[in-house]
């Protein structure tokens, strides 16, 4: 079998106090050595991103060794100022914290969508004007056959590199 990725989406609602059931096939993904915790963070785009333990400890490593580096100052304490180490209760619900609500624009339905090593929760309407705007073609820099070009061709360049080795 191969490398597990997260993939897929669905839609929920938020309850009163700010939880969300998330999927049990995105829980089961992030369960490492019998345990199901995750970290909870800004992600790219105006979304929110769940990590597994793992990987936020491969990214606190970098990020240690350049802590110091004046430039990157303002975006280490943004990051880790918001970075919420959590889990589920016992019928897979996640409770955002009014911090994250905030900073993204979550109301009541948010988007749940897998994508490879992360989980990223996105305000409902934020992630289908974005979903119409790639599909319908009515903005350039999303439009789905460039960006489709643009990510395969990527696939390219590594095979480039690997060849080269």
């Amino acid at each position: 079998m191969g490398k597990f990725f997260f993939s897929g989406s669905t839609s929920a609602k938020l309850d009163e106090k700010g939880r969300f059931v998330l999927p049990q096939q995105m829980r089961f993904g992030l369960v490492q050595e019998g345990v199901l915790e995750f970290s909870l963070a800004l992600g790219l785009g105006g979304c929110l991103a769940i990590y597994r333990q793992s990987d936020i400890q491969k990214i606190v490593e970098r990020f240690q060794a350049k802590q110091h580096l004046g430039k990157y100052q303002k975006f280490f304490t943004l990051f880790f100022s918001t970075l919420h180490q959590t889990t589920c209760d016992k019928i897979g619900r996640v409770i955002i914290p009014p911090t994250l609500k905030k900073a993204v624009g979550i109301k009541t339905e948010i988007m749940i969508a897998g994508v490879l090593n992360k989980i990223e929760i996105w305000p409902k309407e934020r992630y289908d004007s974005q979903l119409d705007a790639v599909l319908s073609g009515k903005d350039p820099e999303m439009n789905l056959t460039k960006l489709t070009e643009e990510a395969f061709a990527l696939l390219e360049c590594d095979q480039e590199e690997e060849d080269e080795i």
